[in-house]
């Protein structure tokens, strides 16, 4: 494994309180000119970024445990990405692969057909966004089927649009007031071993989603089932064992198309290429997007060249699907990821997280502060579960104020769960062991701040 080189010091240090006056400054102007709906995990600013740390308008140097929900895996400016973006944007930035194509949009495909999981034959088309990829693939699997009912799973977050809307399981903030949303969409039980009475048997807990599907929708009326090998809005539930190789063959074995959301956990965030690898998963459908192109707009959807092709010339498509600069970026980034073996290091990433937070939780309990539930995710993409002391009951407001504890000693980490009480942490595979090991001393304090 490559070590990757830093342009900027790596280093957290803080010159204002959080919010500076600068940052304060951009709050007022934003306040007049940005729709007040676009919400901020931080009051910052950034003006540049770089490995583990984010810099903003008045010079504070902070720990950067989100990536931007999970984009900038290869770091914010990795010099490889920049420049492939520098000189496809001489080139020329768009014109349109439904006009004139061009060579990078189809190397990403082939990169994406021969990454993504199984050895069948595949073909990739490219969008935008996650959200984009995944009213796709339910287009794609609808037509290929010629069936109408989709299932998704409790806690399930797959995208903002009216269709993914109704595929997300969290009302709020994602879908209130928003409806009426897409119909003949259906949810059954996820697995969530720490709070699913089933605990660890992902077998049992798929058989009971199954057993749902068909009395509820019968097989032959079942174009797909989408569900995240990691869920990621939803609290990065990790399902048990077995969970979703059991659903994957169900679906196989009754037509059904079974689509794998990777928006959040592909491209090495979990140790693996996509966190299907690490049961040996082969989906029928595989939606990306957020780590695949190093922070550019890209996303895809790749999948058995059978479905993919059922969909006929112009089904599928976009203006600025696989944007030139986009694909160049995603080349380079997907290349950084081979070169510096990224698995590797979300693994070992993973390890230093969990031993630290193992820490945290045994010096809380020892404190008579037993409010770490519990501890779950793999490679870098971890998540604390935090509940009221002897109890399982969630505790949002614990979790709101230990992210902003970390915020003001210089950490970024993001919240995220259905209960809303869950830290995640989301480290760009860039970070150095030292920088994180400062940032999650810092969320150990401040947990035991609160």
């Amino acid at each position: 494994m490559t070590t990757m080189a830093h342009l900027l010091p790596q280093k957290r240090h803080l010159v204002t309180e959080l919010p500076g006056p600068r940052s304060s400054a951009l709050t007022v102007r934003r306040r007049a000119a940005v729709a007040p709906a676009v919400g901020s995990a931080a009051p910052v600013y950034a003006v540049d970024a770089d490995g583990g740390v984010i810099i903003d308008v008045d010079g504070n140097s902070l720990i950067d445990l989100g990536s931007g929900i999970a984009v900038t895996t290869v770091g914010a400016s990795n010099p490889a990405v920049a420049d492939a973006v520098a000189a496809q944007a001489h080139q020329f930035t768009h014109t349109c692969f439904m006009v004139t194509p061009y060579e990078g949009y189809v190397a990403v495909a082939e990169k994406l057909n021969e990454l993504t999981p199984g050895d069948h034959e595949k073909r990739t088309v490219l969008f935008n966004s996650g959200a984009e990829a995944v009213e796709n693939a339910v287009k794609i699997a609808r037509l290929a089927t010629g069936r109408d009912a989709v299932v998704a799973f409790d806690h399930a977050y797959h995208g903002r649009t009216n269709l993914t809307m109704a595929l997300t399981a969290k009302t709020m903030p994602y879908k209130h007031n928003f409806g009426p949303f897409a119909p003949e969409v259906y949810r059954m039980p996820m697995s969530y071993p720490y709070r699913d009475p089933l605990g660890a048997d992902g077998v049992a807990a798929a058989n009971r989603a199954i057993t749902m599907m068909d009395k509820q929708i019968s097989a032959d009326s079942l174009a797909a089932v989408i569900v995240e090998p990691i869920q990621g809005e939803g609290g990065f539930i990790v399902p048990a064992p077995g969970f979703l190789p059991t659903l994957a063959q169900w679906c196989r074995a009754n037509g059904v198309v079974f689509i794998a959301d990777e928006v959040q956990s592909g491209f090495c965030r979990t140790g693996d290429w996509f966190a299907c690898d690490h049961e040996g998963v082969i989906p029928d459908l595989v939606t990306m997007a957020k780590g695949i192109a190093g922070g550019m707009p890209l996303s895809a959807v790749t999948g058995r060249a059978e479905l993919m092709d059922a969909v006929h010339p112009g089904g599928l498509g976009g203006t600025y699907g696989g944007n030139p600069v986009a694909c160049a970026a995603a080349l380079a980034a997907i290349d950084q990821m081979t070169t510096l073996d990224l698995p590797a290091r979300a693994r070992q990433i993973g390890e230093l997280i969990l031993s630290s937070l193992s820490a945290t939780a045994a010096s809380l309990a020892g404190d008579g502060r037993d409010v770490i539930g519990d501890i779950r995710g793999r490679g870098a993409m971890v998540a604390v579960e935090l509940v009221r002391p002897g109890t399982t009951e969630p505790d949002p407001e614990l979790a709101k104020s230990a992210a902003a504890h970390a915020l003001s000693r210089g950490v970024i980490v993001l919240t995220c769960g259905t209960f809303g009480n869950i830290l995640r942490l989301l480290p760009p595979l860039a970070i150095d062991d030292e920088l994180l090991g400062e940032g999650l001393d810092i969320i150990g304090e401040a947990l035991a701040a609160d």
